[in-house]
């Protein structure tokens, strides 16, 4: 495996995606450079670029890390037992957007890469990420539009993995304590290494640059949409639940914080604007009460 090609392509998609969302935006990311010492825990570099009070972006996080650890933490080798103890090194990109304008769905983005390392025995890599949608006021074709373009990136490499990774996306973004879905999904996948390290790495490639066509269209098309002070404020009632799911239940971010990861950049998907309001119901016929009752419900969105 070639760990030059893989830094390349993982630093190439930051700087694609930071420049396409800039020049939309029109203000640009602050990159962040960072180093952890040699006697850390986790040791290896990142560059955390992010976007606080754009025009488009309330606040946006794009970051590359490529870090090593002398053993796998629980967290990671509970899900293959036989990479316990073995020193290991994760690189990828990951990205979540939360927009001003509540038309405007927030996503996430993640393409990396894991290796597990023991002397005298053959390297235990696999890929992971996909993409997903967190609408507030749902639009149909949106929705379709995202998943036509995952779908599209997947199917050169097999008709059944768009299938197979949007039921993934969908059983893995639901928040169990609030028996709900995090939005409409997408796709997602992990510990994929089936068709061999190229075609894996170019599956995960196809997806990662799926993520600006997917994404950046919708934007266009609803960043200029009106919208009220209360409209507003369930936009950051809503967030509440991307708060509730990251910090209990996403594999990256409890990994990343259990192997002593920086903080910093784990922690750049929060949104700057949160509210939690206490046993609060959508009224019967609204929008918000839509969000509910038709987007969070998994369909398929290309029938």
């Amino acid at each position: 495996m070639d760990i030059a090609a893989l830094k390349d392509y993982f630093l190439s998609l930051q700087d694609r995606i930071t420049n396409a969302m800039s020049a939309l935006d029109g203000k640009a990311f602050v990159a962040d450079e960072w180093h952890k010492p040699e006697d850390s825990k986790l040791k290896g570099y990142g560059r955390t670029c992010i976007l606080d009070g754009g025009n488009i972006l309330e606040k946006g996080g794009v970051g590359f890390s490529h870090v090593r650890g002398d053993q796998m933490p629980p967290s990671a080798s509970h899900h293959r037992p036989e990479v316990a103890g073995r020193s290991f090194e994760a690189m990828g990109v990951s990205l979540v957007f939360h927009p001003n304008n509540p038309k405007v769905p927030t996503t996430h983005m993640n393409v990396r890469c894991f290796i597990a390392q023991a002397p005298d025995k053959e390297p235990v890599w696999w890929f992971g990420g996909g993409f997903d949608l967190t609408p507030y006021y749902g639009v149909d074709e949106d929705c379709k539009h995202f998943h036509q373009t995952a779908k599209d990136a997947l199917d050169p490499f097999g008709s059944e993995l768009y299938p197979r990774f949007k039921k993934w996306c969908d059983e893995y973004f639901y928040l169990k304590h609030r028996e709900e879905p995090r939005g409409i999904g997408g796709v997602f996948f992990d510990d994929f290494n089936e068709l061999g390290f190229e075609k894996s790495f170019a599956m995960t490639r196809a997806v990662g640059d799926a993520f600006i066509n997917a994404y950046l269209p919708i934007v266009e098309r609803r960043y200029k949409d009106a919208f009220t002070a209360e409209e507003k404020s369930f936009q950051e009632y809503r967030r509440g639940r991307y708060v509730e799911y990251n910090l209990i239940f996403d594999r990256g971010t409890i990994f990343g914080l259990h192997s002593g990861g920086r903080t910093e950049s784990i922690l750049m998907s929060m949104p700057p604007v949160v509210q939690w309001w206490y046993n609060w119901q959508p009224k019967l016929g609204t929008p918000e009460a839509k969000l509910y009752d038709y987007y969070l419900k998994p369909r398929d969105w290309l029938v």
